[in-house]
């Protein structure tokens, strides 16, 4: 299985499955990320956390832990 974790810089990616429980679930829907729309990974921060994303045509940040729920093909 591939989450939004492992994409790599420069590529799109599309939502397969979003995991987890209801709040968090719930988050990841309201920034805009739900089954079938395309990412765009745009930058990683020096550290590794968070991952700079566009999706719908706005930038997001989403922390590594959000984005283990998101599954990509």
């Amino acid at each position: 299985m591939n989450t939004l974790r492992d994409a790599k810089i420069g590529s799109t990616v599309k939502v397969v499955k979003l995991h987890g429980e209801g709040p968090v679930k719930r988050r990841i829907m309201d920034m805009g990320i739900t089954k079938g729309c395309d990412i765009f990974i745009r930058k990683v921060a020096p550290l590794g956390d968070p991952l700079e994303v566009t999706v719908r045509g706005y930038e997001l940040s989403v922390r590594k832990a959000d984005a283990e729920m998101i599954e990509i093909v």
